[in-house]
């Protein structure tokens, strides 16, 4: 029998893309306090805030392997986070026009039965087209991408935003780079195919 696996997050988005893998998985809520530390780097705070989640999912059960994952956009050395409403949506997206917006995720596994974590940050590129106002405004009455870092969908009409992306994986973008996870995942006994 495999070891039980467990997203320690509650984003619908995350588990989406692990339904991908086609794996029998449950979800927990991690209740990690993401507030970046003092002069903390992106891929810092994903990092720790990954392994944070995966641990507060691994105190939850007895067994099993734990999946913990964060994701910042970072803009001209700034984080941007979630916009939360229509006002900062409006002015994320005006500061990422013609600009390329690096988004950091860190993936975290946890092993409960040996303690065993390893972590990684994924950094993904997106390259945005010009943006006229119209443009932002119509994408946001559209999408209200309100809870997402940066203020788009890259997996809906967000796409439309964007000139060019670079990275290893698209679905980084979304939140859990799955082609990086499965190798952790196999490193834990746990197969895809």
């Amino acid at each position: 029998m495999s070891k039980p696996l467990i997203l320690a997050s509650t984003s619908p988005f995350r588990k989406q893309l692990l339904e991908k893998l086609n794996l029998t998985f449950s979800c927990c809520s991690p209740e990690v306090d993401e507030t970046a530390l003092e002069n903390e780097t992106p891929v810092n705070l994903v990092l720790r805030l990954a392994k944070l989640k995966a641990a507060a999912g691994a105190d939850k059960y007895k067994e099993g392997v734990v999946i913990g994952s964060d994701q910042v956009a970072v803009i001209n050395d700034k984080i941007i986070g979630k916009p939360m409403n229509r006002e900062t949506a409006i002015e994320q997206l005006s500061q990422a026009s013609g600009q390329a917006i690096t988004f950091y995720t860190g993936l975290a596994v946890h092993n409960i039965e040996s303690g065993e974590v390893e972590a990684i940050v994924e950094p993904y590129v997106v390259h945005f087209r010009t943006l006229s106002q119209q443009a932002i405004n119509h994408y946001i009455d559209i999408e209200q991408p309100f809870y997402c870092a940066g203020s788009f969908k890259s997996e809906g009409l967000g796409i439309a935003l964007f000139e060019k992306l670079e990275g290893k994986d698209p679905n980084t973008l979304v939140g859990l780079p799955l082609i990086s996870l499965i190798d952790l995942l196999q490193r834990q006994g746990i197969t895809v195919l």
